[in-house]
């Protein structure tokens, strides 16, 4: 169907759970699959699509999907204008700056001049200078916690949602970069049966309130 709403949500991980846990709490129910990479409402009028978070984004604002669940994080790390209509209360967590422990680093004053390693260097580039701290930054795409042990970095910016991670690689956070949580993303293209979701969604929140 032309004018079926498509939501792009991320394809692996504790974000795509918890967005298809949130939308059958809209009553949008579907049976995912790790195979495939959409899922159809029983009615038809709807269509999840499984994608990289690094790519929801593009998908959205290129109209080709609708709607799109992501992190905060995400989108604050993107520098193309991305439209968020809405927090969504869940997958909350936050992005740190954290150290080896018994390193002796006790604040981000004492990060000047040390190596950062992070999958996020738009967004520790502003926090950096905004605390007017000079420092090298190292661009991973992943297992960023290994990286002061194998002697890559002096310390880290990362996502962690319970620490433990953290702890697991004797990292101890120091500072908070960033607070997130899932955010609700909407292409600027229309398509008309949009306000189905943002009718859903208003339920939702009237069933919160």
């Amino acid at each position: 169907m032309e004018d079926t709403v498509k939501i792009a949500i991320q394809k692996k991980g504790h974000l795509r759970e918890e967005s298809v846990r949130f939308l059958n709490s809209l009553g949008i129910t579907f049976t995912p699959s790790e195979k495939t990479l959409s899922a159809v409402s029983p009615d038809g009028n709807i269509e999840i699509i499984f994608l990289r978070d690094d790519d929801i984004p593009k998908y959205v604002n290129g109209g080709l999907v609708d709607f799109g669940i992501l992190g905060k994080d995400v989108i604050e790390e993107k520098t193309e204008t991305i439209n968020a209509i809405q927090e969504l209360n869940f997958s909350k967590c936050k992005m740190v700056i954290a150290v080896p422990q018994n390193s002796g680093l006790e604040n981000v004053k004492q990060l000047q001049n040390k190596i950062l390693a992070t999958s996020y260097p738009n967004l520790l580039q502003k926090y950096l200078k905004q605390k007017n701290i000079f420092c090298q930054i190292v661009y991973l795409f992943g297992s960023v916690e290994i990286a002061p042990r194998l002697g890559l970095a002096d310390a880290i910016c990362d996502i962690t949602q319970t620490g433990k991670s953290l702890r697991e690689n004797n990292l101890t956070a120091i500072d908070t970069v960033l607070e997130s949580e899932a955010v609700l993303i909407e292409s600027p293209f229309n398509n008309p049966n949009k306000q189905i979701i943002l009718n859903k969604l208003k339920q939702y929140e009237n069933r919160l309130s």
